[in-house]
């Protein structure tokens, strides 16, 4: 992974994920020559070990939450990066299609691009209802609170980094995403979604794979819009 001051970094938290982080490094596209991080949410495998094989730097991070994995990646953007990609390590995105969500930005007509998994095209079975069904609440909710249109809350983003320190990111689990989208909306951001291409993932996901994990999850998000919807954060 090779580019010195390379414009385009990529953040790949991973918790376990020895079996998939390997192809999730393989796929990112050469071309864009991007700085690549993986920070190691406090894995038991060798998802550490693997990526280390693969080129990208490792960076510990044993506070658990994917949010604190995100801010703890940004922590170690080298410099000369101007635009940030956000990308799960479990293999269930297609990281070859990471040109697409950077163009935008590149050519200067956004400032914060979704991979959207509900305007692409998805394996049967790879978006649990639980999961559908509570982003179709979010983006919903969004609409009516914010007045900007989303259909997808996915985790695979390209943004511009001016643009993220201005958001000034403070959830450290699983309000990320949706921190990000609001601020975005709230801060006027020229934002656009593109479609993407969605799998199952390697393994069994961290979240939506259990009940708790599930509610634990739909509670924050909702709490997240609502407090920002309030002008709080």
């Amino acid at each position: 992974m090779p580019g010195a001051d390379p414009t385009v970094a990529v953040i790949i938290p991973a918790l376990d994920e020895e079996d998939a982080i390997v192809r999730v490094l393989g796929d990112i596209p050469e071309e864009l020559s991007a700085a690549v991080i993986v920070v190691d949410n406090g894995s038991t495998d060798r998802t550490a070990q693997r990526a280390r094989e693969c080129g990208a730097t490792v960076v510990a991070e044993p506070r658990r939450g994917y949010g604190q994995a995100c801010l703890t990646g940004m922590a170690e953007l080298p410099e000369g990066v101007s635009i940030v990609v956000f990308l799960d390590g479990d293999y269930s995105d297609f990281p070859s299609e990471m040109n697409t969500l950077v163009d935008p930005i590149a050519r200067g007509v956004s400032d914060l691009v979704i991979g959207s998994r509900v305007l692409g095209k998805r394996e049967a079975g790879a978006l649990l209802p639980q999961a559908r069904l509570g982003n179709a609440l979010a983006t919903w909710l969004i609409r009516r609170l914010f007045g900007v249109q989303y259909t997808d809350l996915g985790p695979f983003r390209a943004v511009r980094l001016s643009s993220l320190t201005r958001l000034h990111m403070v959830d450290r689990n699983f309000g990320w995403t949706v921190e990000m989208q609001v601020k975005a909306a709230r801060q006027g951001l020229r934002i656009t979604e593109v479609p993407v291409r969605y799998r199952k993932r390697i393994g069994e996901s961290k979240i939506t794979g259990t009940l708790l994990g599930s509610v634990r999850a739909g509670y924050k998000i909702l709490w997240t819009i609502f407090r920002h919807s309030r002008g709080d954060g």
